[in-house]
């Protein structure tokens, strides 16, 4: 078996020779309707479309044999036909189009560089029909000065311009909000993906049809406990529990691909074998267990994160009960990556969402595994305000009313350190999983103040855990010391 830097090397070779990014460069250039030569070489590989011209064949040709001597680089070339089908995918395209952009223009990086985010998750609106403690927008009503239809619309089309794969609507709770609908449409028509992060309040069975007549595929929706009681006090409304399940209910007989959202504290960690079950039998394609981050009211519950060491024993339980599973267990904490081939040598989750066995892909995840603040993916929030994360919602890097959202991701200083692992703080930069893992981002800035700091989360990052944590408990006894009522150990909840 070759090892790992000398595949590193042949892929450089392929892909990043002076040679292979001159032939590559030729084919980023846009065509009559908007897409690139390679979109369409792609197109073409995929079986969708047939070259026409000399010009064309000479852009399937050249895209067939790169791919060609990827796949066998990576060992994936059982894996090739299935790759095909994934390619007539228009969001996969798009894609697979920004990591080849993304290699001409910076070379093969470790991560790569890429032209434009897989995803943007983008905070539709501040309004939301629940008050949940862990909120990272502290929503509840829009803001003022929230986008207008118009430069929404404007906004999914330089989107579009810049090749991103996906768009993912968040909030607040973006299926109030009376634009959503005719948005989500219009970035389906252009071909991104388009998933929604959602309570799944509202997601009656008519909404769910008009979701999918609007091009949503993915849907996300959030649950705190398998108990009702639980879920409902801690997301503030009564009844929001059995609108959850109904909501769930309604997504998977509609055809969705379904997700349910736990964001893990110390008040449910002890629901998620629960949850689990609970998921099984409402059929979802996966569970994300997500990583809490004290920002927007989550700053008000902060003593409820769970420790390194109960974050290292759920990530296992997670990997442990995937395998013998039906439904998908993944995690947003970016470790889960180094614990499954810590467990396995031979599974590994290179983002959130998925997890997988394959030697091609654990040397991928070299490329894009990790937290992928402003590296392969990027928020927006209701005002046009650019992020790196939705949990890093005060780290603004630009606005798409001033500036364009393309120079956006190719200016930004913040971007351009988060996409250079070099630049990590001790611990994580000393880590041999750092460019699997990284550590999360947004941790670390919630947590230490700098984004590049290390991740207090890691049980390889213990000490930075005890350090912060401590400070943290003098600022909660000094904001809650003299509240009426409160006595030193009083449960927040």
């Amino acid at each position: 078996m070759r090892s790992e830097l000398s595949i590193y090397k042949f892929i450089g070779i392929v892909f990043g020779s002076k040679v292979s990014r001159a032939l590559l460069s030729k084919l980023i250039k846009k065509t009559s309707d908007g897409r690139t030569r390679l979109y369409h070489a792609l197109s073409a590989f995929a079986g969708l479309e047939r070259p026409s011209g000399l010009g064309c064949w000479m852009d399937y040709l050249l895209i067939r044999s790169l791919i060609s001597l990827a796949s066998k680089a990576l060992k994936a070339e059982a894996e090739l036909e299935g790759f095909k089908e994934y390619l007539a995918r228009p969001s996969v395209r798009r894609a697979v189009v920004s990591i080849l952009k993304g290699i001409v223009k910076y070379g093969v990086t470790t991560p790569q560089m890429l032209d434009a985010p897989f995803l943007v998750v983008w905070n539709f609106t501040n309004m939301c029909n629940l008050r949940c403690r862990h909120c990272y927008q502290r929503a509840d009503k829009p803001l003022p000065n929230e986008l207008s239809l118009e430069e929404k619309i404007n906004l999914v089309k330089q989107l579009d311009e810049a090749d991103v794969a996906s768009i993912a609507f968040s909030g607040g709770e973006p299926l109030i909000h009376p634009h959503f609908l005719r948005v989500a449409f219009e970035a389906h028509r252009r071909g991104m993906y388009v998933a929604v992060a959602t309570n799944g309040m509202v997601i009656t069975d008519e909404m769910a049809k008009k979701m999918k007549k609007a091009g949503v595929e993915y849907v996300e929706i959030s649950l705190d406990a398998a108990d009702p009681v639980l879920h409902d006090r801690f997301r503030g409304v009564k009844g929001a529990w059995e609108a959850a399940i109904k909501g769930i209910k309604n997504s998977v007989e509609n055809g969705f691909l379904t997700a349910i959202a736990t964001t893990v504290t110390k008040y449910n960690i002890t629901e998620v074998p629960k949850i689990i079950e609970l998921a099984e039998k409402l059929e979802v394609d996966r569970v994300v267990f997500f990583n809490f981050i004290p920002v927007g009211r989550g700053s008000d519950i902060v003593e409820l994160d769970i420790s390194p060491e109960e974050r290292e024993e759920l990530l296992k339980y997670l990997y442990k009960e995937t395998k013998k599973r039906k439904v998908l267990l993944v995690s947003t904490a970016p470790q889960y990556a180094r614990i499954s081939l810590q467990q396995s040598q031979k599974f590994v989750s290179p983002t959130h969402f998925a997890l997988e066995e394959s030697e091609g892909l654990t040397y991928l995840a070299n490329y894009i595994g990790g937290c992928g603040a402003g590296r392969i993916y990027c928020a927006i929030q209701p005002n046009g305000d650019v992020t790196p994360c939705v949990f890093m919602p005060d780290l603004v890097v630009g606005n798409v009313r001033e500036k364009k959202f393309k120079e956006i991701w190719d200016t930004s200083k913040v971007f351009l350190n988060l996409r250079n692992r070099e630049r990590l703080k001790p611990s994580c930069s000393l880590c041999s999983y750092k460019y699997i893992c990284g550590g999360c981002r947004a941790r670390a800035y919630a947590y230490t103040g700098d984004y590049m700091g290390p991740d207090p989360g890691c049980i390889y990052n213990r000490a930075t855990y005890r350090r912060v944590t401590e400070k943290v408990k003098l600022v909660l006894r000094a904001q809650m010391v003299g509240r009426p009522g409160f006595e030193p150990g009083t449960p927040r909840l």
